[in-house]
Order: C-alpha cells, then structure tokens, then sequence
C-alpha cells in the first residue's frame, strides 16, 4: 500500500512510498482511508521524527476489518476516527474505542475535520461550561479549532469574541455565531469567564489580564513559539481565576473519544455545526497545501482525499 512518509529532503519533506500493512491488535479495526486532515502541530512533527515515519492523526474511511475482540464499528461501516500516527496512508489499525459511526449525511471531507480540531473545541469549552449568557474569548478563531468553537460555544448560549491575527481572516465568524470579532487580542474589551489560547506569547500574557475572578484561561497552543512572562499581580483583577493546560490525548478518559466524535459528528449531521474547509485537495498534492497552511493562508482545516 501507499503511505506519506518522512524524507530527509528539505524541498521535499513527505513523499508517497510503498508501507507495510498495517497489523491490527485484537482492540484495533482495519481502516481504509478515504481523507485526512492536516493539523498545524503536524507539520512541526514531520521535522522531528527522522525519515521513514507516517504522520496522520485525524481519519476517516471505511472499516474493513472489525476488531478481532468484537468491539468497535462492523466491516463496512463508514467512520470518523483519532489515530497516535500512521493515518496518512491508504489503511491504518485504528483503536475501536477511539472512533465513530458518520450518519449517512456525513461526507467524509467534512468527518476528517474533527478528530483534533473538534475534540479540542469541544474539550476546551467544557472548562467553562455551563456556558449560557457567559462571554468566551477564543485566539485564532479562523483556524480549525476556532472555527468550531465559535459555534460550539454560540449553540451552548456563550456570547463569543473571536480573534484573528488579520481582519481579512474574519470573514464568516460572525455567522458561524460570534457576537465580535476584533483583530489581536489587546483590542478585546472587558472581562471573560473562559478564554481559548493557542497563540502563547504576549497573547497568553493578555488574556490571564482579560480573565474574569473564578475564570478560566486554557492554553492550547503556542502558535507563535514566544515565552511567557506573568507575575502574581497579573491576577489581581481576577481572584481565584486559573490558567489550564490541555492535551487532548489525556484531556479526558480513552473510553470518552468514540462518544465524543459521535457528538461531534451528529451536530454536523443536524446542521448545528459547519466544519470550515479552507481546502481540499488530493494527497498527491500534500506539499503546496502544507505550505499554504504553514503561512497561514488557509482559513479552517485542509483535507486530502486518498484516491
């Protein structure tokens, strides 16, 4: 089979090779991928793991194996699943326990959007929750994650700021649910109960001074690779606040992840939630989108397809 793997060659860091098969544990299904999504944390990976290694954690596809225990999706059902690695590639073992059935109106394109990007939405805003009638504050909100906590956060009642690096990244946030946009986080005005932050930095630095008293700050990411300096009297204006780490690999119990893509992708199939795709192309064509992404010239997630 075919696999995006790792080369040593700057020019051309992935290239599509002959794989092995993969050989699924008695818990893991065999998986044909039908697309995957690409995350900016990805591309850090490629760099860092030598030659030979297949990056890709966010799948969907059809099963083709069930896991040989029982569990998990039947042969022939379409599925939405989180993968450690290995996804990029025309079939990959997948844990049963960590994907999920696509409702027939599901494509999916719109599927693969959501193992990262949507659990980490979804994960983060749970932080704050019950979120009705409380104001949110979420950095890098035309990005993957941002796109859809924008609307996750609106549907559960939140009054949502969305920030963006460049005010030519917000179009369409304000129909996807947010009450203002405003581009960089020192023109946001007021106090939040939760704040989503993947910028780090001088960012991160703001938003623990824009926190409310009880508040939340969580830090997903550190997208612009800059430290942080804070001191105790940044808190002064907001007692007992706190900051939280995330990691959506151990934000929540394995046993959570089929539960929640299948949330994830049942609000898809009602209309409530609107992956936003900045691009779609075949995997053939991985390097220029990487680049696109990498520039931050895609709005929302790019997919490939596996043809």
């Amino acid at each position: 089979m075919l696999g995006l793997v790792t080369t040593l060659n700057d020019k051309a860091p992935m290239e599509l090779r002959e794989v092995r098969e993969p050989l699924p544990q008695r818990n893991e299904a065999l998986v044909a991928v039908a697309a995957f999504s690409l995350n900016r944390g990805e591309l850090r990976s490629i760099g860092n793991n030598g030659e030979g290694w297949i990056p890709g954690q966010d799948i969907a596809g059809i099963v083709l194996k069930q896991a040989e225990d029982g569990s998990g999706p039947a042969a022939g059902a379409r599925v939405v699943a989180l993968t450690d690695e290995l996804g990029w590639a025309q079939r990959v073992a997948v844990p049963s326990h960590r994907m999920a059935v696509l409702p027939d109106n599901v494509s999916f394109t719109q599927a693969a959007t959501l193992p990262v990007a949507g659990l980490t939405a979804l994960r983060t805003l749970r932080h704050g929750a019950p979120l009705l009638g409380k104001r949110v504050l979420i950095t890098g909100a035309a990005g993957g994650v941002g796109t859809l906590a924008v609307q996750l956060a609106a549907r559960s009642g939140a009054r949502v700021t969305a920030v963006v690096g460049r005010i030519e990244r917000a179009a369409g946030l304000r129909e996807l649910g947010a009450l203002d946009v405003i581009e960089g986080i020192d023109r946001a005005q007021g106090r939040f109960a939760l704040v989503l932050e993947s910028a780090g930095g001088t960012s991160l630095a703001q938003a623990i001074k824009l926190v409310e008293a009880k508040g939340t700050v969580v830090v997903y990411g550190n997208s612009s690779g800059e430290p942080t300096t804070l001191a105790f009297a940044d808190f002064r204006g907001a007692p007992n606040s706190r900051v939280q780490s995330f990691s959506y690999f151990y934000s929540e119990a394995e046993d959570r992840f089929a539960p929640d893509l299948a949330l994830l992708v049942s609000l898809i199939a009602d209309g409530s939630l609107r992956p936003q795709i900045g691009l779609e192309r075949s995997w053939r064509d991985f390097a220029p989108v990487a680049g696109q992404l990498r520039d931050r010239r895609v709005a929302g997630k790019a997919v490939f397809s596996v043809d």
